[in-house]
């Protein structure tokens, strides 16, 4: 097999700032699907949205997916309307070719968000909560923009749960009685594949705003 999925997801878990990702993305976005995510038998993004599905009821919409990338939850959300968000007006491009999202929303999720309170029923991530990308400093903005009961199916990297800070996050969030206690799915995050990464895994947070 190629080491170019490898070597992208390498450099994607190198990343440090709002500005690497920016440039980063910017480059990786033409090849994004063909020399990652199907080189490298990636499936996080099917994976979580067949969780969000068995979780939603009717009133979990208008969607946002956070980190949207190209749209790789989204293609499996099947008709729900989904807004994606991501820093990368380039992978939001590939998305926007697919007829993927209502709406395509530049912006950085570290940053506050230019949107109503309560604005979303739902909430999907996958490969956002990992190395170099967002820590658990964005949900209360998240909870902001979402409004009472909204679902969040959100995949963490697992290697960097404790190590940022998301478990003492999320346990402040519970004891304060702003969202439902956790559950955890852990999911594939490749399938099919040999290569070193083969056998990761990654932890989908369930949880409703209060």
């Amino acid at each position: 097999m190629s080491r170019k999925g490898t070597e992208k997801l390498e450099g994607a878990y190198a990343l440090e700032t709002p500005e690497d990702n920016v440039g980063y993305y910017s480059d990786f976005a033409e090849v994004y699907d063909s020399d990652f995510a199907a080189e490298m038998g990636y499936v996080y993004g099917r994976e979580v949205a067949r969780v969000y599905l068995a979780e939603a009821g009717p009133e979990n919409r208008p969607v946002l997916d956070l980190g949207a990338g190209t749209g790789l939850v989204a293609e499996h959300l099947g008709d729900l309307p989904v807004d994606g968000i991501d820093i990368s007006a380039e992978m939001l491009a590939k998305a926007e070719a697919k007829g993927l999202y209502r709406h395509r929303i530049v912006a950085d999720l570290t940053r506050p968000l230019d949107m109503a309170d309560g604005a979303y029923g739902g909430f999907v991530s996958a490969g956002t909560f990992t190395h170099g990308h967002v820590g658990p400093g964005v949900l209360p903005e998240l909870l902001r923009v979402a409004r009472s009961g909204a679902l969040f199916v959100i995949g963490i990297n697992l290697q960097v749960f404790d190590k940022a800070g998301f478990g003492s996050a999320f346990a402040r969030l519970v004891a304060a009685d702003r969202v439902t206690p956790l559950a955890f799915r852990e999911v594939p995050v490749y399938e099919g594949a040999d290569h070193e990464h083969a056998g990761d895994r990654a932890a989908v947070a369930v949880f409703r705003r209060r």
